[in-house]
């Protein structure tokens, strides 16, 4: 089971760097190389996403006294992840000094304080965008542990039912214990009767 975490994490380890690279690149260029290039980083995140899933649910099988360790290193990628993606998005809208003037022309002078205007909007976007997508992710967590919840719940009931059948099926057998108890004790007096009895005529025949 570790193993399959493992090479996921050589995988992802790949990947990142990769993207990391490319994202690097994005501000230098424009037009449709820009928008390609834009379009390969985003099919590789979606593949780091699937990954991560992948962890995450290889941890989750692993027994309860070996998770510790993985899930910290499955947070750490987490993190790096976040990361990724809000320079991705940032990268977007970014563009080198030689890219924007050439896209400007000779407006670039004028046209500057617009461009920072829009990028602060675009910015601004962005971060209710991961403010959103946060509070989603705050979402699926809580119904998952909802879930999880209740099926440990599902579990305790179905303890407690078989519990107490293991307490019914014990009285049952106390009570049949008893009930041979009170026979046995009833034909010992009975025998304790005739044993008497038949020792007195004994005496009286002599």
């Amino acid at each position: 089971m570790s193993s399959d975490f493992e090479a996921y994490e050589q995988d992802f380890g790949t990947l990142t760097a990769e993207i990391t690279n490319k994202i690097g690149r994005i501000p230098k260029l424009g037009g449709e190389e820009k928008t390609q290039l834009v379009l390969n980083v985003d099919k590789q995140l979606e593949e780091v996403r699937e990954l991560m899933e992948q962890m995450d649910l290889e941890v989750r099988e692993l027994p309860i006294q070996s998770r510790g360790m993985y899930q910290s290193r499955l947070k750490s990628y987490k993190g790096e992840m976040d990361k990724l993606e809000k320079d991705f998005k940032r990268s977007r809208i970014a563009y080198s000094d030689e890219v924007r003037n050439e896209l400007l022309g000779e407006d670039a002078g004028s046209s500057e304080s617009q461009l920072i205007k829009l990028r602060e909007e675009r910015a601004h976007l962005l971060d209710n965008t991961e403010k959103l997508e946060r509070s989603s992710r705050r979402l699926d967590a809580g119904y998952q542990i909802a879930v999880e919840t209740e099926q440990v719940g599902q579990e305790i009931l179905a303890n407690l039912h078989t519990d107490r059948e293991k307490i019914q099926r014990s009285r049952d057998r106390l009570r049949e214990t008893d009930a041979n108890l009170g026979k046995s004790s009833r034909i010992l007096t009975v025998l304790v009767i005739m044993l008497t009895m038949t020792i007195a005529n004994m005496v009286t025949t002599m």
